[in-house]
């Protein structure tokens, strides 16, 4: 069969193919890369469901995809991958009552929180991806976040969902009567199998269940079948977490929670990272509804970001952690009270002498943002070793989390090997990253050592490997020697009664692979020599400036901020940084052609590229686009030759002196019908574009015959010397700005 026209002939929305679309869909925010059979955006869930039953014909897999923020490497694989972001992004209902919510898996969550917001309303869970991340997306990795010490994680929140399964057949997941269960159980259908499957395991592993999973407020690898002992028919939260292996979901009703009236934030300085740990049991005690840790890394990282170096005004002096601790109710003054309570808490203890608060939302907007930023900051760090995510994600209960975090430090130093801290102390899930160079064999040894090392501390401590990112590629090696075989056999099973043909995101929570095996980077990446026009010394060469764009897609935003336009518009994976990023990555590494450099398709995919700089200004990681793209420019006029427009526009001030000199006839002709045509027809400027008009005189006469004349006049002292630069614009079009 030939695939791609099979699902052309049934998808009303877009079947790609084609090797540029592959390589845009063959990584997320993980360490890993792996090239999929296809990509296919539906329109609707008809599109799903007919994908899955020519998939499941061919034995074909099939995975879904949201913002592709995940860092454990859950959306991607070799399969079919469906992108629900760009058209399933419709929020269909939404009850203040409820309270509740009801959209489809493309939803993104700062989308969401908007349109509760003027019903006092928002999502419980609130990552820090809040800008790019989909609810799908959440559901699938049960996604918690800052504040998951009040709010916990999706499966708290998630109400109902509607699940395709691997045939395209449907389920409607939701919490059921006790009639309604013994109806479903008693079904003579694949649906009723399921459902008896699922009761069976979880009857038949009870004990097993209990002992095994662990009891902390974080903890999501593995199946949810500690959220089915009570109630084994309420399916919705085996769903949630399942990563996409059990069904896809297309739509979702999530529970909304009140938006607290008022919050205060206390950054709280620490000389040493491990008092911050020491200090967040102390902490815990005034009930905060944040407690986020920030290492010294971390804010090293951001002093050399320009957008969020500005907003770093809390930070005094030179801490080696912060400790950002949130109250947030009804009533401000009672929420000063824990604040000050909690200081003067801290000082009796030693712990720390400074806490610096900020009430207005402005000034907690720039900490949160420092804040959610750390997991791209960090990819901005020169060079081929990197602080990865392969152990980022452990989680212990918060009264073990010093005595934890020292056993883990002291782990990585015995191996030499530096980390960054940060993320969620108040649940115990720090995120830790350790610095490894994954271009280096000897390095990978290294990083599966540690991961074999952190897994044995992880169970020592009753904790999780992960509390919040998921198995995906990165983990699932681990989940059977983590919950033992007889827990490992049951997630088998529930796996088999959803997916039989095993094609539902194969080799994610079971059957996974090893965590060295298709890396992004390996020993055997190579890149190009390629000799550059511009300086790339700073950054190691252009290859890797490229490389900086570690996937944390952030250039994925729609609501605020300027990167990246042209995703903002289009909704296209290829028009938004990380896409160009990976395009030219690829080629550079020999994934596409070599003359792909000076090719007519990486053209097309720089072209919407407005050169903003926003990228620049915006990227955690300090990916410059524009000045990326620049350099692929030189390499595809020197190949193609300069074209006319890029002539014209380089040569505009000799265009603007003629046209200055020659108006207003100038202005007329460029207005004139025939004379637009001509241009939209071969320099490619569209006919409906009005040149900016050339001025008469210009900035220059103008100064010339007034200027000095009036300073003369006005006869006032003489203050310094003013130098004003007069570009070519304002010189010829816009003489009034100077």
């Amino acid at each position: 069969m030939d695939l791609e026209r099979a699902l052309k002939e049934v998808v009303k929305g877009e079947v790609r193919f084609d090797a540029f679309s592959r390589v845009l869909y063959s990584t997320d925010a993980s360490i890993y890369q792996i090239m999929p059979v296809g990509v296919v955006i539906p329109r609707d869930e008809d599109d799903i469901a007919a994908t899955l039953r020519i998939a499941a014909g061919e034995r074909i897999a099939v995975l879904p995809r949201g913002g592709g923020t995940s860092l454990a490497g859950q959306a991607i694989g070799n399969a079919i991958i469906l992108d629900c972001s760009k058209y399933m992004d419709r929020l269909l209902d939404l009850s203040a009552d409820g309270p509740w919510a009801r959209m489809q898996p493309g939803v993104v969550q700062d989308e969401l929180n908007l349109a509760a917001r003027p019903h006092g309303l928002r999502l419980g869970p609130d990552t820090a991806t809040s800008n790019r991340a989909t609810l799908g997306g959440m559901t699938g990795n049960n996604s918690a976040g800052a504040r998951s010490i009040v709010y916990g994680k999706m499966v708290d929140h998630v109400l109902e969902a509607r699940v395709l399964c691997v045939d395209g057949s449907e389920l409607h997941l939701r919490r059921l009567s006790p009639e309604e269960g013994k109806q479903k159980l008693t079904a003579p259908s694949r649906e009723g199998e399921i459902y008896r499957t699922v009761a069976s395991v979880v009857e038949a592993n009870r004990d097993e269940i209990d002992r095994r999973f662990p009891k902390i407020l974080r903890r999501v690898s593995g199946y949810n079948l500690d959220a089915l002992l009570q109630d084994p028919t309420d399916l919705v939260k085996l769903v949630v977490g399942s990563e996409g292996t059990l069904g896809i979901v297309t739509e979702l009703k999530v529970r909304l929670v009140p938006r607290p009236r008022a919050s205060v934030l206390g950054v709280v300085h620490f000389a040493d990272l491990f008092a911050a740990f020491e200090a967040t049991q102390v902490i815990l005690q005034f009930r905060p509804s944040a407690v986020e840790l920030i290492d010294r890394m971390v804010l090293e990282m951001t002093r050399a970001q320009m957008e969020y170096a500005r907003r770093m005004t809390f930070v005094h002096g030179d801490p080696d952690a912060l400790l950002i601790v949130e109250f947030s109710g009804d009533d401000p003054q009672e929420l000063a009270g824990r604040m000050e309570a909690m200081d003067g808490s801290l000082r009796r203890a030693g712990m720390s002498n400074t806490v610096t608060q900020a009430t207005s939302a402005a000034d907690q907007e720039d900490i949160w943002k420092v804040r959610r930023a750390g997991q791209g900051l960090l990819q901005g760090i020169k060079g081929d070793t990197k602080p990865i995510t392969f152990v980022e994600d452990t989680a212990v209960a918060p009264e073990r989390l010093a005595p934890y975090m020292k056993r883990f430090r002291a782990l990585l130093d015995g191996y030499g090997v530096r980390a960054a801290f940060y993320a969620h102390a108040s649940v115990g899930c720090i995120h830790v990253r350790p610095l490894i160079n994954l271009k280096d064999r000897q390095d990978i040894a290294k990083m599966k050592a540690i991961a074999e090392a952190v897994g044995d501390l992880v169970i020592e401590f009753g904790g999780t490997m992960s509390g919040e990112h998921g198995d995906g590629l990165v983990r699932s090696w681990f989940v059977e020697r983590f919950f033992g075989p007889v827990i490992y056999r049951a997630f088998c099973d529930v796996k088999r009664a959803f997916d039989p043909l095993g094609l539902m995101n194969p080799g994610k929570i079971v059957n996974g692979p090893p965590i060295d095996e298709s890396l992004r980077f390996g020993p055997q990446y190579r890149t190009l020599p390629v000799t550059t026009h511009f300086d790339w010394s700073k950054d190691g060469g252009w290859a890797r400036a490229v490389e900086l764009c570690s996937g944390v897609g952030a250039c994925r935003k729609k609501i605020e901020g300027t990167m990246c336009p042209s995703y903002m518009v289009t909704k296209e994976e290829e028009h938004s940084t990380r896409g160009r990023a990976n395009l030219l990555r690829a080629v550079l590494s020999g994934q596409l052609p070599a003359n792909e450099l000076t090719g007519r398709r990486l053209y097309e995919a720089l072209d919407l590229c407005l050169e903003c700089k926003g990228c620049k200004a915006e990227c955690p990681a300090n990916v410059d686009m524009a000045k990326l793209k620049y350099e692929f420019l030189a390499h595809y006029n020197e190949a193609n030759g300069v074209p006319l427009r890029a002539r014209l526009f380089g040569n505009f001030r000799v265009m603007a002196r003629l046209g200055s000199a020659t108006a207003p006839l100038s202005n007329w002709a460029a207005q004139a019908a025939p004379v637009r045509w001509t241009m939209d027809r071969f320099i490619g400027i569209d006919a409906r574009r009005r040149l900016p008009p050339f001025a008469r005189p210009t900035f220059m006469q103008w100064w010339r015959r007034r200027g000095n004349e009036e300073t003369r006049k006005r006869g006032s002292p003489e203050r310094g010397t003013v130098a004003l630069f007069a570009d070519t614009f304002m010189i010829y079009n816009y003489p009034e700005i100077g």
